[in-house]
């Protein structure tokens, strides 16, 4: 018996399409987009007037309670905290630069900045808490010149703003203060505003920029992505067509996705405050430090749209699995799942449906898209019930699609009032980022899924640099391989970095899932170290074994890894191996890693090396 899915009702699943004599395709949306604000926090002003006591932030206190901040609250803050920052004299060449995680102060504080024109740019708090160089962070701030820079707790931050921040630029903290050398938040808030900061918002205009975001240095160091208020307030018209479920009841979200990036800065907050919802901040993240704080707000909070990555939701599992009570309260309201940053593994999509029938009797719609910094994100949506991972749907309105044949793919590229002007300070990279019909080129790959019924929508088919050739001449399409396999070695796989350009075969280097490899050694010491694991007899035979069968499904030598290697030192985020947000950069890794690429192709290779040959040469 197959279970209805819950009814949420979506916006228009249509598309144009024209065809180009070149090959290229064109697609857009046949329904216009509406009107909307030129600034975003005239949303802000709209809900503290029509709903002032409803809550906007919530966020737990240091005595476990919940703290609420309504849209009345927000607004008289906002406002305040604008006039403090217009008194400081701060400007586009000397914007706010924020160090912290995500909580209200963060929030009021960004938006205070948007409201009165003024820049703001959260930064990923890896750069000042896991890198031992700060070179992304000298670098970020380099680039910006920012004249204030914001950190919620002193003591954590302190090593990193005493590294990077010059002297003469103001610190504001919340909480543990550097002595003289910072500002306490308290005092900024503390200030009244005056018809300066009305004045200031009236200048805020379509062209403004409201942030900057920065690129998480996957090709290099970070680029600052000029986020104007047109991108903003576009996108989220955008995504209230597409998915008019926000506009029908205000939204409830509990979300840990960090505001340095444009899923969680975006994405997410710009929903809860476009549509008057209320953002619960979820201080967990899918790490297993970290995971139970989650699932404790979950256990408070019933969201009715869940928002996260695909770990995030694979470590939620064993939770839901166990607490019934946890079940209901995550199923009770909830009318869609959005997952983003990477395909959704297939058992993690059917165990969510299949908790949900359990629990409510129905499915949960599950739906994703594709987007990008550079497009506020917003571009792609599937926004109808689907039943598989990687569809990215069809162009939004609003959102012009060209798909340009570059090899064996499709180039996708796209072009709309929600796409960036450029990179901040950066001309020549901008310019090279649009093609001579002023598209952005997004460097992502994607496919019909029906060529046929092109209204079925497209499908990933990963990122054009990651792909190269064997000395065959044989085309591999790493992004579709690399999903295959990480869905093949579920649930001990974190990533795979595919080896082979110039060879004559393909071969990997697998970042483990450290916890569930554990399972299979439960004898071995927690604090045992991550080479003393995959160095473990039953883990070695555990990947082999299904290496053997991987190999044994490939249709070709394009398809077909035959040796790897368990990396027992995790990617390096100084030398840009990974990204902030744990994207893996496939060609940093293969330079950084080189020796061990060699041992991968060596005639008598080492004792780390895991092959297949039996079942190669079954397949060959």
């Amino acid at each position: 018996m197959t279970h209805p899915h819950r009814q949420v009702r979506f916006g228009r699943a249509e598309t144009e399409l024209t065809r180009l004599d070149d090959g290229t395709i064109l697609m857009r949306s046949p329904e216009a987009l509406d009107t909307y604000p030129q600034r975003l926090t005239e949303r802000l002003t709209h809900w503290a007037r029509v709903a002032p006591d409803r809550v906007f932030l919530g966020q737990r206190d240091a005595s476990g309670g919940w703290r609420h901040v309504s849209y009345a609250q927000a607004l008289d803050a906002v406002r305040n905290l604008g006039q403090a920052l217009l008194d400081r004299g701060l400007s586009l060449e000397r914007p706010v630069a924020i160090l912290s995680d995500n909580d209200i102060e963060h929030c009021l504080l960004a938006l205070a900045a948007q409201h009165v024109g003024i820049p703001s740019a959260a930064i990923s708090t890896a750069y000042s808490l896991v890198s031992s160089d700060y070179g992304k962070l000298r670098h970020v701030l380099d680039v910006l010149k920012p004249g204030l820079v914001f950190a919620a707790d002193g003591t954590r931050y302190g090593k990193a703003i005493a590294a990077v921040v010059p002297s003469d630029t103001e610190v504001v903290v919340t909480q543990n203060p550097l002595g003289n050398r910072s500002t306490p938040f308290s005092d900024l808030s503390a200030t009244v505003a005056s018809d300066a900061v009305e004045r200031a918002h009236a200048a805020v205009g379509p062209d403004t920029i409201a942030k900057f975001l920065f690129t998480s240095g996957s090709t290099g160091m970070p680029k600052g992505v000029i986020n104007t208020q047109r991108m903003l307030c576009s996108n989220q018209q955008m995504i209230v067509q597409s998915l008019p479920v926000f506009a029908e009841e205000p939204p409830v979200f509990i979300d840990w996705l960090p505001w340095n990036h444009t899923f969680g800065g975006n994405h997410n907050v710009g929903i809860a405050l476009y549509n008057g919802g209320s953002l619960y901040i979820d201080e967990g993240k899918p790490v297993p430090a970290l995971i139970e704080r989650s699932v404790r707000n979950l256990r408070d909070i019933a969201p009715t749209v869940y928002f996260n990555v695909p770990k995030g939701f694979e470590m939620l599992l064993p939770y839901l699995r166990a607490e019934q009570a946890l079940r209901e309260t995550f199923f009770s309201r909830l009318k869609m799942i959005f997952y983003a940053g990477a395909a959704l593994p297939q058992h993690v999509w059917s165990e969510l449906e299949e908790l949900a029938i359990a629990t409510i009797g129905e499915r949960i719609p599950i739906i994703s898209g594709l987007g990008a910094t550079e497009t506020a994100p917003f571009a792609l949506c599937a926004n109808w019930p689907v039943d598989r991972s990687g569809i990215i749907g069809l162009p939004v309105p609003g959102q012009e699609l060209k798909l340009v044949p570059n090899g064996q793919k499709l180039e996708v590229r796209v072009r709309g009032p929600n796409v960036t002007p450029g990179y901040w300070r950066m001309p020549d990279v901008s310019a090279k980022s649009f093609d001579e019909d002023g598209y952005y080129m997004m460097g992502d790959a994607a496919k019909f899924i029906d060529p046929e019924r092109p209204d079925r929508g497209l499908l990933f088919d990963g990122r054009i640099s990651e792909d190269f050739k064997l000395t065959s001449g044989t085309w591999v399409s790493v992004g579709p391989l690399r999903g295959r396999f990480i869905a093949h070695f579920a649930p001990y796989v974190r990533d795979l970095v595919v080896a082979g350009h110039d060879r004559d075969d393909l071969a990997g280097l697998v970042i483990i899932d450290i916890e569930n490899c554990r399972v299979l050694c439960p004898d071995l010491p927690p604090d045992a170290p991550l080479s003393a694991l995959v160095a473990d007899p039953r883990v070695r035979a555990r990947f082999r074994d299904l290496l053997g069968s991987f190999a044994a499904q490939a249709t070709g030598s394009s398809s077909r890894i035959g040796h790897i290697i368990l990396l027992d030192e995790l990617p390096s985020l100084d030398v840009g191996e990974v990204t902030d947000k744990g994207s893996i950069n496939q060609r940093a890794v293969l330079a950084h890693r080189a020796a061990l690429v060699e041992d991968l192709y060596a005639a008598q290779p080492s004792g780390r090396v895991i092959t297949a040959e039996e079942r190669i040469a079954h397949v060959a």
